[in-house]
């Protein structure tokens, strides 16, 4: 379980895209870079995801909701039956498994060691939305390749490459490389639907190579949207951790 908790958590962490606090579009001087962002109080979608590592592939439905700079709940069941949720909030991300009995708890700190890069909830919040990691700052970081403006980025020994479509304003492409390890991930975004009056992308790919003690792994992971909306309409976030669940 505790390599399925793995591959969830980074799941949760690069979902849709890289992004920061949502905030109004961001401009670079002289050039001028505008990304789309989803206007919400609260946001909820259902999806498919697909996991698949060297040995297996797994599928499950996933309940997705979302109190804007507040709190990330997802459900998730594999053939009618509760699997396990996760609760993201501002201090930790929590991972249930009804299937073990069992969950886990991590801080922000301890991941930002664990990706040597810095993670934090608005991060995560914000990567499910499918925007921008970091702010854009340096125009000479800003290059416009025909119809794609490519966004040049760097945190520690984390190089990341931006893609966004210069018609759409949407992300398509993120692509992560981390130079000491040599670990990476790429995240393509398409199927662009409206969801309030904004476009949201309804399927994801996520492919993530890292280096373990005895291999080289390569996961990959595929979300597609079958609903997604947005509105002020207060949802509800159940999560309780049953007592004779083990912390692991």
């Amino acid at each position: 379980m505790r390599q399925k908790a793995l591959l969830l958590l980074t799941f949760v962490i690069l979902l849709s895209a890289c992004a920061k606090k949502i905030t109004a579009p961001i401009a670079l001087p002289e050039k001028t870079l505008a990304i789309e962002e989803i206007n919400f109080e609260y946001f909820h979608g259902k999806a498919r995801l697909n996991f698949k590592d060297e040995k297996r592939e797994r599928e499950v439905k996933a309940n997705i909701r979302i109190r804007k700079d507040s709190v990330i709940w997802m459900n998730f069941t594999v053939i009618g039956l509760q699997g396990g949720r996760v609760l993201i909030n501002k201090d930790s991300i929590t991972i249930l498994s009804n299937v073990n009995n069992e969950y886990y708890v991590y801080t922000y700190p301890d991941l930002s060691k664990r990706f040597n890069f810095n993670v934090d909830y608005f991060v995560v919040q914000a990567a499910i939305l499918g925007n921008l990691m970091m702010p854009a700052v340096e125009k000479k970081d800003l290059i416009t390749e025909g119809g794609i403006d490519r966004l040049n980025q760097t945190q520690g020994n984390v190089s990341i490459q931006n893609y966004i479509n210069n018609t759409t304003k949407k992300l398509e492409k993120v692509e992560l490389q981390e130079s000491t390890s040599g670990n990476s991930a790429k995240i393509n975004y398409s199927n662009f639907q409206p969801v309030g009056n904004k476009s949201f992308a309804y399927n994801n790919s996520i492919n993530i190579v890292y280096k373990t003690l005895s291999t080289i792994a390569n996961n990959t992971i595929t979300l597609e949207y079958n609903n997604a909306e947005v509105g002020d309409k207060e949802l509800r976030f159940p999560f309780k951790i049953p007592k004779r669940y083990d912390r692991r």
